[in-house]
């Protein structure tokens, strides 16, 4: 069993990177081999619409065909992965670029324009993803997030079989606020949220990659 986790965040030891750890931990405690992708050490874009892709009969049917740093991580997936967890924090409503730009290049090559939609995916495997977010949750609601993470969740669904979604509200942002203008939240509620909430949420990661290290 390898369970592989993507980190879309550009900070590697903060919110989004510490639960994909748990997550990881999580998946190990359950005997699986696991491994962290920092995407923003990977040179790549998203998909370029070349289309080659979807060409029947085609060398690359099925499968992206750019070759740039994020191509053998999809062969990876691909030929290693039971199972894959993203995480990105929330920005500006919305995942991470970077994220977007992964999503893209994994989803749109194996799926295929049949009726009903279907996948080239040779397997099914367990997926999951990890946002955090500024927000509360009851602000993610009135701003509407769940249309993105129902999304996603259904799109991994269609293309790999399973998917499952965990949402981490109203993280500390700063390693310190007195450097920064805060007036739109308050730093001590912050504060002790780290210290009170958080960890709650990195024993949900751990149990989350122990769900998503089960077989598909």
């Amino acid at each position: 069993m390898k369970v592989m986790a993507f980190n879309g965040s550009p900070r590697k030891k903060w919110n989004t990177a510490t639960l994909l750890e748990k997550a990881l931990e999580g998946a190990a405690a359950q005997g699986a081999e696991t491994e962290l992708i920092h995407l923003y050490d990977l040179n790549f874009k998203g998909c370029t619409s070349c289309f080659a892709c979807k060409i029947i009969d085609g060398k690359s049917y099925g499968k992206c065909i750019v070759k740039d740093d994020l191509h053998p991580i999809l062969k990876k997936i691909e030929n290693e992965a039971d199972a894959i967890i993203l995480g990105t924090p929330i920005y500006l409503g919305s995942m991470t670029g970077e994220m977007r730009s992964f999503v893209e290049r994994l989803l749109f090559a194996p799926l295929v324009y049949t009726q009903p939609l279907s996948s080239a995916f040779s397997r099914r495997i367990n997926t999951g993803v990890i946002y955090t977010m500024n927000m509360t949750e009851r602000m993610s609601v009135e701003r509407g997030y769940g249309v993105l993470f129902n999304s996603t969740e259904t799109s991994l669904r269609m293309i790999f079989g399973n998917a499952e979604t965990f949402c981490c509200y109203d993280t500390y942002q700063f390693p310190d606020y007195s450097k920064v203008v805060m007036e739109y939240m308050d730093p001590a509620k912050k504060s002790l949220r780290r210290k009170e909430v958080f960890p709650d949420d990195c024993r949900k990661a751990f149990e989350f990659g122990r769900r998503i290290s089960t077989k598909a």
